[in-house]
Protein backbone atom coordinates (compact mmCIF):
# COMPACT_ATOMS: atom_id res chain seq x y z
CA UNK A 1 0.00 0.00 0.00
CA UNK A 2 1.40 3.41 -0.89
CA UNK A 3 1.08 6.56 1.16
CA UNK A 4 -1.50 7.91 -1.23
CA UNK A 5 -3.59 4.73 -1.00
CA UNK A 6 -3.42 4.75 2.78
CA UNK A 7 -5.07 8.16 2.97
CA UNK A 8 -7.75 7.55 0.40
CA UNK A 9 -6.19 9.43 -2.51
CA UNK A 10 -4.39 12.64 -3.28
CA UNK A 11 -4.47 14.96 -0.29
CA UNK A 12 -6.06 12.38 1.98
CA UNK A 13 -7.88 13.19 5.18
CA UNK A 14 -7.96 16.91 5.95
CA UNK A 15 -5.92 17.50 2.78
CA UNK A 16 -2.73 16.15 4.36
CA UNK A 17 -0.64 13.21 3.21
CA UNK A 18 -0.12 10.87 6.16
CA UNK A 19 2.45 8.15 6.62
CA UNK A 20 1.17 4.63 6.16
CA UNK A 21 2.05 2.63 9.29
CA UNK A 22 1.97 -0.58 7.26
CA UNK A 23 4.26 0.66 4.46
CA UNK A 24 7.85 -0.36 3.97
CA UNK A 25 10.54 2.32 4.01
CA UNK A 26 11.05 1.88 0.27
CA UNK A 27 7.37 2.75 -0.29
CA UNK A 28 7.59 6.06 1.58
CA UNK A 29 8.53 9.35 0.01
CA UNK A 30 12.20 10.17 0.43
CA UNK A 31 12.85 11.73 3.82
CA UNK A 32 9.46 10.88 5.29
CA UNK A 33 10.81 7.84 7.09
CA UNK A 34 13.31 10.00 8.97
CA UNK A 35 10.53 12.37 9.99
CA UNK A 36 8.51 9.38 11.17
CA UNK A 37 11.49 8.10 13.19
CA UNK A 38 12.04 11.43 14.94
CA UNK A 39 8.31 11.70 15.71
CA UNK A 40 8.46 8.23 17.27
CA UNK A 41 11.45 9.23 19.43
CA UNK A 42 9.77 12.45 20.52
CA UNK A 43 6.60 10.59 21.49
CA UNK A 44 8.30 7.99 23.70
CA UNK A 45 6.96 7.79 27.24
CA UNK A 46 9.31 9.71 29.56
CA UNK A 47 9.47 6.63 31.82
CA UNK A 48 11.30 4.65 29.14
CA UNK A 49 13.05 7.41 27.19
CA UNK A 50 16.75 8.16 27.63
CA UNK A 51 17.44 11.66 28.93
CA UNK A 52 19.16 14.02 26.48
CA UNK A 53 22.62 13.62 28.05
CA UNK A 54 22.49 9.81 27.91
CA UNK A 55 21.05 9.86 24.39
CA UNK A 56 23.80 12.13 23.05
CA UNK A 57 26.54 10.12 24.82
CA UNK A 58 25.22 6.92 23.24
CA UNK A 59 25.11 8.48 19.79
CA UNK A 60 28.68 9.75 20.22
CA UNK A 61 29.78 6.16 20.93
CA UNK A 62 27.92 4.94 17.86
CA UNK A 63 29.54 7.60 15.67
CA UNK A 64 32.97 6.32 16.74
CA UNK A 65 32.04 2.70 15.99
CA UNK A 66 33.16 0.97 12.77
CA UNK A 67 29.80 -0.84 12.67
CA UNK A 68 27.80 2.35 12.00
CA UNK A 69 26.68 2.58 8.39
CA UNK A 70 24.19 5.18 7.18
CA UNK A 71 22.64 5.53 10.63
CA UNK A 72 22.24 1.79 11.05
CA UNK A 73 24.11 -0.68 13.22
CA UNK A 74 25.71 -3.39 11.08
CA UNK A 75 25.59 -5.81 14.03
CA UNK A 76 21.84 -5.82 14.70
CA UNK A 77 20.40 -3.74 11.84
CA UNK A 78 18.72 -1.14 14.04
CA UNK A 79 18.63 2.60 13.47
CA UNK A 80 20.98 3.67 16.26
CA UNK A 81 19.02 6.84 17.01
CA UNK A 82 15.95 4.77 17.83
CA UNK A 83 17.88 2.19 19.87
CA UNK A 84 19.71 4.87 21.87
CA UNK A 85 16.43 6.67 22.66
CA UNK A 86 15.14 3.87 24.91
CA UNK A 87 16.87 3.81 28.31
CA UNK A 88 16.83 0.00 28.80
CA UNK A 89 18.44 -0.69 25.42
CA UNK A 90 22.14 -1.39 25.12
CA UNK A 91 24.83 -1.63 22.46
CA UNK A 92 24.59 -4.99 20.63
CA UNK A 93 28.36 -5.34 20.16
CA UNK A 94 30.17 -8.18 21.96
CA UNK A 95 32.13 -5.51 23.84
CA UNK A 96 29.36 -3.09 24.77
CA UNK A 97 30.11 0.56 24.00
CA UNK A 98 27.12 1.71 26.10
Amino acid sequence: MTQEQSTGGEGGIEGKLRICKKCLIREMQEGEYFKNMYEYIASLDPDIKSDDTLYEARLACCKDCDNLLNGMCRICGCFVEMRAAVRKNYCPAAEKRW
